[in-house]
């Protein structure tokens, strides 16, 4: 063969996967990802690993490190069906920081995995902007990340996230369930909608079964039904660590997967119960459109979404009226929403009671 013949072997390209693409969206990130940086990170993005320097951690007499990591899960196929590429980030930063602030860490750093059929450099960089804007707003950096191209595994305009975290608290001032008294308030915090659990129902009931189309306009939603779905997680991350700072906290549940009940119930040390009670808040129209729509029961419901509620603080009663007026500094919507109480008759940690607010 001449040294001028056409190679007519396979290649990588040929398979499907474009280096060059790739490597157009690690330049079309960088912009954001710099964005992000704290003091603490040396070199920057594109190395082998994100450094990170722990000299840092000297200040604490005892810094114990908290890790999390999570995804966004089928929402993600909402963000694809739009064409939305830049907001997903906020909920993978949302779900994986808003884990680690629970304990009282205060987050250092995340990366983040990108998985996609086809590298489209600018959609990529679209999801890593929304990525990099939700580290500001938790506070942490963004040191690095992966993005893998699975032609024939997905479709070329399918793809996923998924992101871990790291974060550090003090040995002695962690949070959880040896802090919580009886008498404690439990102190509800708004979720800006259905964050990022339960889509599998919520598109099975909407999508699905109602045939709604996701440019739809819902009456009792006041804006498309895409819009109203896309709408990113609440971070909670820095208003957590604010209240640590100016009151006593002895817990904080992250309503995730399995909903308020059972998240609450995760920090409820044995012989204690947490009482939390419907009719101090609303939930959002949409947590009612996709009950009604699907005829699903309100125990269903309750397992599956937030119901309006994305935070909950746990503090000793003397601390309430100060941790309320700081989250309303914050622009934070927060309510007392219960109590913690004996356990008594109870068998689980915690238990919605009463109707909710009309």
């Amino acid at each position: 063969m001449s040294e001028t013949s056409e190679t007519t072997g396979a290649s990588y390209a040929a398979a499907g996967v474009d280096i060059e693409a790739g490597d157009r969206a690690v330049e079309l990130m960088k912009e954001w990802v710099r964005k992000t940086q704290r003091p603490e990170v040396l070199g920057g993005l594109g190395g082998f690993a994100g450094l990170f320097d722990a000299s840092a951690l000297k200040r604490y007499e005892r810094p114990l490190l908290a890790s999390a990591t999570d995804g966004v899960g089928t929402k993600v196929d909402i963000a694809r069906q739009l064409g939305v590429y830049d907001t997903i980030g906020h909920d993978l930063v949302a779900m994986v920081m808003d884990d680690i602030v629970v304990c009282g860490a205060e987050p250092l750093f995340m990366t983040d995995y990108i998985c996609v059929g086809k590298v489209h450099p600018e959609r990529v960089a679209a999801i890593v902007k929304g990525i990099a804007e939700g580290c500001v707003l938790a506070g942490c950096a963004l040191v690095g990340g992966e993005t893998a191209e699975h032609p024939g595994l997905l479709g070329p305009d399918d793809f996923d996230v998924a992101g871990a975290g790291t974060g550090v608290v003090e040995a002695d001032r962690l949070l959880g369930p040896d802090r919580i008294r009886t008498g404690d308030t439990v102190i509800a915090m708004a979720s800006s909608g259905l964050h990022s659990n339960g889509y599998s129902l919520v598109r099975h009931v909407l999508l699905n079964q109602a045939g709604l189309s996701l440019d739809a306009e819902v009456a009792d939603l006041g804006r498309p039904l895409g819009e109203e779905l896309l709408v990113p997680t609440k971070i909670y991350s820095l208003d957590c660590l604010a209240l640590t700072r100016t009151t006593e906290v002895h817990a904080f549940s992250h309503v995730t997967g399995g909903g308020l009940a059972a998240n609450l119930a995760r920090v409820i040390p044995d012989g204690l119960h947490a009482i939390v009670d419907r009719s101090t808040w609303t939930p959002a129209p949409v947590f009612d459109l996709v009950g009604r729509t699907g005829d699903v029961e309100r125990l269903e419901l309750e397992k599956t979404l937030n119901m309006g509620v994305g935070m909950i603080a746990i503090v000793p009663e003397e601390s309430t009226d100060v941790a309320l007026a700081t989250l309303a500094d914050r622009g934070v919507d927060a309510w007392v929403a219960g109590e913690i109480t004996d356990r008594g008759e109870h068998t689980t940690g915690a238990a919605l009671v009463g109707d909710y607010a009309s």
